[in-house]
């Protein structure tokens, strides 16, 4: 029995209602990017976590008990500190302060540097030039020891207090991003298209500029996010007193006070160390797919997402 030919022509294009827009592609090569899924996942566990974990703790973490440096048991899944206080029940309470803090400066940051970067890259007179020598005093303000002097002096700083203090001098290095970003986008042919016809600057800048930088100034943010979680863990491991009363960098300088390594108590710094470690991890995995996605270079494309389908031919 001969074998059936096959026509090249069988690997046709699909019709043209079976065809995605190409901004309906983009979206979904984002949303099924695997480290972007990881990522969200990650992120919106803790972020879960941060909002009932008060409500679930099983103790309150200040509460002592007579069971001192004891390891995990049924009374207590992560054993106690020196004090007999449950490491759990600090761990749960503590999620909110490091992410409210990492958050809250991401989000603070993030408008600045929008409002600044994209600005000074659009208004290149003398607007721009002012909005860029403010960045760049901005930019060698020393962010930590700022803190540390503001959470030292104000005895009533607490988390919204450094919140505001990193999400206003963390946004100069992506405002000098998006500056360079709006430079080159304010040149193209869409923008002086846009201009030739009499649009006002800010329909030009809300409409054909930041669609384009949405990518950036996510992948800005992610970044931000990440400072700001490990400044504020830093800030509570060396004790600044501004800092909540709870959280995981509180943990890990009693148990660094205590010598829990010395004791073996391996439970009173591991778990700390892991939420911290893992929290960063799914933070970077989203800012890896987010890069993948603004960087063509980046992603491997598979037959599927160029807009054909092979067609196979049935066995006879």
């Amino acid at each position: 029995m001969a074998l059936p030919t096959v026509d090249i022509t069988s690997i046709a294009p699909e019709p043209a209602g079976a065809v995605l827009p190409p901004s309906r592609r983009r979206r979904l090569r984002f949303v099924a990017n695997g480290k972007v899924i990881a990522g969200l996942a990650i992120l919106g566990f803790f972020v879960l976590l941060a909002v009932i974990g008060p409500v679930i703790a099983p103790y309150d973490p200040s509460a002592r008990s007579n069971d001192l440096v004891a390891g995990p048991s049924g009374a207590h899944w992560l054993g106690t500190t020196h004090l007999g206080q449950d490491i759990l029940s600090q761990m749960l309470v503590g999620a909110r302060s490091v992410l409210f803090v990492g958050l809250l400066a991401g989000v603070i940051a993030t408008v600045l540097a929008v409002v600044i970067g994209v600005t000074s890259g659009y208004f290149t007179g003398v607007l721009g030039e002012l909005l860029s020598v403010l960045s760049n005093v901005i930019l060698v303000i020393p962010v930590l020891l700022l803190v540390i002097m503001i959470g030292t002096i104000m005895e009533e700083a607490n988390d919204l207090t450094i919140a505001l203090v990193l999400g206003a001098t963390t946004w100069p290095w992506s405002a000098r991003v998006l500056r360079a970003q709006t430079l080159s986008l304010r040149r193209r042919d869409f923008a002086e298209a846009a201009r030739a016809v009499g649009e006002p600057s800010w329909r030009i800048i809300g409409f054909e500029l930041l669609p384009n930088l949405t990518a950036v100034i996510a992948a800005r943010f992610v970044d931000t996010v990440i400072f700001a979680v490990l400044a504020e863990i830093a800030l509570a491991f060396i004790g600044i007193s501004g800092v909540s009363e709870w959280n995981w960098g509180t943990i890990l300088f009693w148990a660094q006070s205590q010598q829990a390594l010395a004791q073996g108590a391996w439970w009173w710094f591991v778990p700390a160390g892991l939420a911290i470690a893992l929290l960063g991890t799914g933070l970077a995995l989203l800012n890896f797919g987010i890069d993948e996605f603004v960087n063509p270079r980046l992603r491997n494309v598979s037959v599927g997402q160029v807009g054909f389908t092979p067609v196979v031919p049935e066995k006879s």
